[in-house]
This record gives C-alpha cells, structure tokens and sequence, in this order.
C-alpha cells in the first residue's frame, strides 16, 4: 500500500474472542478498496483467547491491512488512544469488538467527510443484536444501556446535550488530537467497575473547539447483547458507570457542576416512575421496574456509590 489510508478503524478489545472475528470479518467484506483503510487492534489486557484469535485471523488474512497492538493501562480510554497514536488515518473510526458492520459502511464515512469536510464528528447507527432475543422487559431507555442508538431517520447535527455512542463514532484526526484524545479519568471499563460518558466528554470538548457533530442513519453496526448484557448485575454496572463517569466529569469542572446534576438525575428518577406508570396503564408492567431501576442505580454511581 503507498501512501495513507484515508481512515483508520480503531477496535479496542477486552475478553470478546468469541465474537472479535466477526467485527474483523465485517471490515473484510467492506466495498472499498483496501487501501483506503487500515485496522488497528489494542488488547486492553484480556485474559481469554482474544490475542491467539486476532493473531491467527491476521495471518489468515495477509490481503488485510490489520495491526496487532496491546495496551496494559486497563480501559476502553487509554486503549482508543494507543490506537489513535498508531493510527496513520485522516479519519479515526472507533469500533466496539462485539459489533458488526455493514457493507457500506466505511464507504458511508468517507463519502460524509467528502461532502462535510468542516464536520468535527460523526455517529451512527446501533442495532443491538440480541443472543437468544430481546427480553420482554426491555424498553427504549434501558435498551440504550446495552447500545441500542437510533437518533434520527434522516443526517443530521447532533442538539445540545446530544452526541454518538462510543461503539460507533468516527473524527477526524486533527479534531481528535486538538482536544487530547480520551480522558483516562473517565475510562470507561476497568475491571469489574465501570467509569463511562468517556465518549460524552470527548464530544463535549469538541463542542467547546467549535466543531460540529453529526449523525448519520445509514452508518450502521450491529451490536451483540448476549444474556450476561442482560443481567441485573451488568445493567447495574453500565447504569451506575454513567454516573460515576458524571461525578468525574463535572467534578473536575466545579462543585457547583456536580450539584445541578444531582439535580438533573433526580429529575430524570421522577420523570422514570412516570413512564414507568405508562407502562403499567398500557398493560405492559414487566418494563417499569428496569426503567426506575435504571436511574437508581445511576443516581447510586454519581453518589459514588
């Protein structure tokens, strides 16, 4: 390959050996010509077969152009940045290693940033792909915790307050180092705890440089919730970890920040148990709970709980 690859697919991976080969085999079957990107795995410290399948998938697949990295401090921040820093795309692609993508959907990106070269960001799509079937207790709130993101039906700029969802965002290069990358204070997954909104305060920073961020419908992944996503103890882990990740965030911003978001989460368990009703008064009771309980546990991880 001469020359740079226009985009460079970032895959930050931690103990998926089991469904990695399908986020690499959905990159090989993209209609682009393989020159125009690159693939940067970083094993964020897993201890299941994830480095002996990626290896053995690289050598099986000498057409693609996939790099084998590794990154010991532990979260989904430091890693992306690890791979940023190897990255030798104008455009980075932030991938999750559970989640599929469709045909199109590198050519999608790069056709964007073709006719949106002021853009600073970009999300997509995320369809979750529930392992057996979606539980009958889901609803649209709680299913946003286990990536399910469906913002408009048409491209548009993101509002206030609005931005993608880590498994599917791409930035330009520039953007992404002008504000300093991902904040590892915020570092998303790190063993059993999890600090998120990581990908939150990186769109808030590009915000405050003046950039614009965008969705688009079309840029589509498919991402795998299998039942352990669907436990108490993992949805409480995911809640919670947008909490604790917004105490970080607007702590470091000032006392005052942190006291209005209190507000706003106890604002949000309100507005919960309303809808909560709405779904006992349309017969469809086993969705209330996982909504209440939801900004519960939120509320318990901005406590620090």
């Amino acid at each position: 390959m001469t020359g740079n690859p226009i985009i460079s697919v970032i895959i930050c991976t931690y103990n998926r050996a089991s469904y990695i080969t399908g986020a690499l085999e959905s990159l090989h079957q993209q209609m682009i010509d393989r020159a125009s990107f690159e693939i940067i795995v970083v094993n964020n410290n897993s201890t299941d077969d994830t480095e002996a399948v990626c290896k053995a998938y690289i050598a099986a697949h000498p057409d693609m152009p996939i790099t084998y990295l590794t990154e010991q401090e532990q979260g989904a921040s430091a890693a992306r940045n690890t791979g940023a820093a190897n990255a030798k795309g104008g455009l980075y692609c932030f991938m999750d290693d559970d989640a599929v993508a469709e045909k199109d959907y590198l050519q999608l990106i790069i056709s964007f940033f073709e006719q949106h070269p002021y853009a600073g960001g970009l999300g997509g799509r995320i369809i979750p792909r529930y392992i057996p079937e979606e539980p009958e207790w889901m609803s649209l709130y709680v299913s946003s915790m286990v990536g399910n993101f469906d913002y408009s039906k048409e491209v548009v700029e993101f509002g206030e307050g609005k931005y993608p969802l880590e498994s599917n965002m791409i930035v330009p290069a520039s953007a992404f180092h002008e504000v300093g990358g991902f904040n590892t204070a915020i570092p998303g997954v790190k063993g059993t705890l999890r600090i998120g909104g990581e990908g939150k305060e990186f769109f808030l920073k590009l915000r405050a440089k003046g950039y614009r961020i965008f969705y688009h419908p079309q840029i589509i992944v498919h991402h795998v919730v299998e039942v352990e996503k669907l436990t108490p103890a993992y949805l409480y882990r995911v809640a919670s970890g947008y909490g604790r990740g917004e105490r970080v965030r607007t702590l470091q911003i000032s006392r005052m920040a942190y006291l209005k978001k209190i507000i706003e989460y106890l604002f949000k368990l309100g507005a919960a148990m309303i809808l909560a009703l709405g779904h006992v008064l349309q017969a469809t009771p086993q969705k209330a709970w996982p909504l209440i309980r939801f900004r519960i546990d939120a509320l318990k991880g901005l406590f620090n709980y």
